[in-house]
């Protein structure tokens, strides 16, 4: 009896944000639903779509942005992937109770169900980066979903970086690793590091599509973001991307708003995994200093 399943298209949203986040939110309700009508079965939406990026520096007024899950945004998505039969991806800054934040994304299955949970695991804390004052790191582990197109796994942004991320994910079932993103340049740091911060990031995330023989998928948002006058702020890089299990970018986007569509074939999973089959040689047994930050000279 075959096992194969019908392959699936994904849509990645590349928003440019407001400071109005009733604005921003049916902007992407908006995108979500042109997605569905282009084909898109799975959508997913860029890091803290709700709002500019608010950690560009610290400021106790912005935890009002907050929200609980379930609340508004995940209820109003939720009617919209009911809908439209799409299963969604969405980043909220989540309100879990007084004093207690998390960077979380929550599933919306195509029913409108919401399957699980994701808290962003690895907090920043970098030049107009500042997640630490905002952000509890997550409690749930890296986790993969079931879904109406699948089994996905979600990550966030800075987890890019982290192939133990990546790798625990795959290690679940996930066919697809999805990244909602808000990464972006310091203006000061393009012209000498722009170029090779981009290539960096994106070939970091290739790397956990070979690695672990799944796609990989980035969506990030777009334009320059200024939190007040005078403000150097960040200009987000876009470039949002899927890549195949050879890590091949099969889709990507530029640096204008929009949405890329990319087909994910399970049955491509397959064949990848037999001729390099790394899951098979990997050596678990043997892995024990993974779990120690840095290994020190006996």
């Amino acid at each position: 009896m075959s096992t194969a399943r019908r392959a699936y298209t994904v849509g990645l949203v590349q928003m440019r944000m407001t400071a109005d986040p009733g604005r921003n939110v049916q902007a992407a309700v908006e995108q979500v639903e042109e997605a569905a009508r282009r084909g898109a079965q799975l959508v997913c939406l860029p890091e803290l779509f709700r709002s500019l990026y608010f950690a560009q520096s610290e400021d106790a007024a912005r935890f009002e942005l907050a929200e609980p899950v379930p609340g508004p945004t995940t209820e109003t998505i939720a009617r919209v992937a009911r809908a439209a039969h799409v299963v969604v991806v969405v980043p909220v800054f989540e309100r879990r109770a007084p004093g207690l934040y998390h960077n979380t994304v929550a599933v919306i299955d195509a029913d409108g169900r919401m399957p699980g949970l994701y808290r962003k695991m690895h907090i920043p804390d970098d030049p107009a980066y500042y997640e630490k004052f905002y952000f509890a790191p997550g409690d749930l582990g890296f986790r993969a979903f079931d879904t109406a197109v699948g089994r996905v796994g979600v990550l966030i942004c800075w987890d890019q970086w982290y192939p133990e991320g990546a790798r625990l994910t795959a290690l679940q079932g996930a066919e697809l690793l999805l990244y909602p993103t808000a990464i972006g340049w310091h203006p000061k740091e393009k012209a000498a590091l722009g170029a090779g911060q981009l290539d960096a990031w994106r070939t970091i995330q290739r790397s956990h599509a070979i690695a672990n023989g799944v796609y990989v998928a980035a969506a990030n948002r777009v334009g320059l973001e200024r939190l007040a006058p005078g403000e150097p702020g960040i200009e987000f890089w876009g470039n949002s991307f899927l890549a195949d299990p050879f890590g091949a970018v099969i889709a990507e986007a530029g640096t204008d708003d929009g949405i890329v569509l990319g087909e994910i074939r399970p049955d491509r999973i397959e064949e990848i995994r037999r001729g390099w089959p790394f899951l098979r040689d990997r050596r678990p047994d043997a892995y024990q200093g993974l779990s120690s930050r840095f290994l020190d000279a006996p």
